[in-house]
């Protein structure tokens, strides 16, 4: 064995450091097999973009990075994640980015990655020639008050040719944590890996577009379920969830499992509502008290829908839709009922149906009310205006431990820059 090693000096010696080389990335082409695997569990859209950023920086080692999805002429960033600047924040706590857009043209280097279906590899962007046809805005990094220096852009790119967004990650590491270049095997990995995210992207975009089908279908019978209202619940809803799971020590693969399903489920908390008259749901102002026991009826109605449950996300989809106007102090509704009829389980003394209190009301049901009312007293309605985020912050405080779970708001307010980038992020409708 001594000889052998011997032997290895000299032109042996790179023979090895090619097998080590050759091994290396073999173990990363088998890592995005892997993750493939993985990204085909996730349903929701934007889970999976965050997931597909987190992933692309991890197989090539890169300390920060974003992720924009195409909107019309532009790139909308969606996620931004960087390491260095999150190792400052306090554990649990979330990065917070600027929402903005850029346009998809060769003048920037995602807009450039875009524009032209083509992966663009800048070892310093400090540095590019001024006859590139892209260039850096360095306000970013002062914004940021952070190092930009290599930069890497991938398209994501159908198999027609549509192109989707673009990952792009930022500041390559070496194993001692030094900056250095993205080379032509990130490129070559990171673009593979672009590939297989665009069919699974495409896949979560086919469920996103189904379920806000069905959204739309309650929208045409209540004007108030819009396609930003629900994608702002579902964003509330995740928030605090994954902020309470950190709490509780929930592993983090159930974690990013029930996150998932939960965005969806929470986005049809109010589907139940087709079943409601339109003479009720687009009434111009309050509702008589049998009217309102009526749209009360939209709890049962949603959760009938999901009474063969074929999947966790239909578990899940129940139990929001019955219980997201569960009050903690048990005078919410619907109360204990029989979702096939609506008949009251164990009725009062009057025959009504006994309220849910405190934890006999299901978690989730518990997180969408928060995000549900939250988003409502933000929103204009035909018997209200829009409160000031002041005023419905305030109400929050005033309703916890009485209409909410006390705890849950406390996390709500912990998370509530990661609450206020969402609401940016889905705009208010007028």
């Amino acid at each position: 064995m001594t000889i052998f090693i011997y032997s290895l000096s000299t032109t042996g010696l790179n023979s090895v450091k090619c097998l080590i080389a050759m091994v290396q990335d073999t173990e990363k082409l088998h890592s995005i097999i892997s993750l493939d695997s993985e990204l085909n569990k996730i349903q929701d859209e934007d889970i999976l973009l965050e997931r597909i950023l987190l992933e692309a920086r991890r197989v090539v080692s890169a300390d920060a990075g974003s992720i924009y999805a195409v909107n019309g002429d532009h790139l909308v960033i969606n996620y931004a994640q960087n390491d260095t600047l999150q190792k400052n924040l306090p554990a649990g706590k979330k990065l917070i980015y600027n929402i903005f857009t850029v346009p998809v043209t060769t003048n920037t280097i995602s807009g450039y990655a875009a524009a032209t279906g083509t992966a663009l590899n800048v070892p310093d962007v400090y540095q590019i020639p001024s006859s590139a046809p892209y260039g850096f805005d360095p306000s970013y990094d002062t914004r940021a008050g952070y190092r930009s220096t290599s930069m890497l852009a991938v398209p994501l790119k159908t198999n027609t040719g549509e192109i989707l967004g673009v990952i792009q990650i930022i500041n390559k590491l070496t194993p001692r944590g030094e900056v250095t270049a993205f080379n032509r095997d990130d490129e070559l990995l990171v673009t593979h890996f672009a590939a297989n995210a665009t069919v699974t992207l495409q896949r979560a975009r086919m469920t996103r577009a189904i379920l806000l089908r069905m959204i739309r279908m309650a929208e045409l019978r209540d004007p108030k379920e819009t396609g930003p209202h629900v994608n702002r619940v579902a964003g509330y809803s995740v928030e605090i969830y994954e902020a309470w799971a950190r709490q509780a020590g929930i592993a983090r693969a159930e974690l990013e499992r029930t996150r998932d399903n939960l965005r969806m489920a929470a986005m049809l908390h109010d589907v139940g509502k087709v079943a409601i008259s339109d003479t009720i749901l687009k009434k111009p102002g309050r509702f008589t008290d049998d009217e309102y026991n009526i749209m009360k009826t939209h709890t049962w109605q949603g959760a009938r829908l999901f009474l063969d449950k074929q999947s966790k996300f239909d578990e899940l989809a129940q139990e929001v839709a019955l219980n997201h106007h569960e009050n903690w102090d048990g005078s919410g509704y619907p109360g204990h009922v029989d979702i096939q009829t609506g008949e009251a389980i164990d009725p009062n003394p009057d025959g009504s149906p006994r309220g849910k209190a405190g934890t006999e009301i299901p978690l989730f049901g518990r997180i969408v009310a928060v995000a549900d009312v939250y988003d409502a007293l933000l929103s204009n309605r035909v018997y209200k205006d829009a409160w000031t985020e002041e005023d419905a912050l305030e109400e929050l405080k005033r309703l916890r431990g009485s209409k909410f779970d006390p705890d849950l708001i406390d996390i709500f307010f912990q998370v509530l820059p990661n609450i206020q980038t969402i609401t940016e992020r889905y705009a208010r409708e007028n």
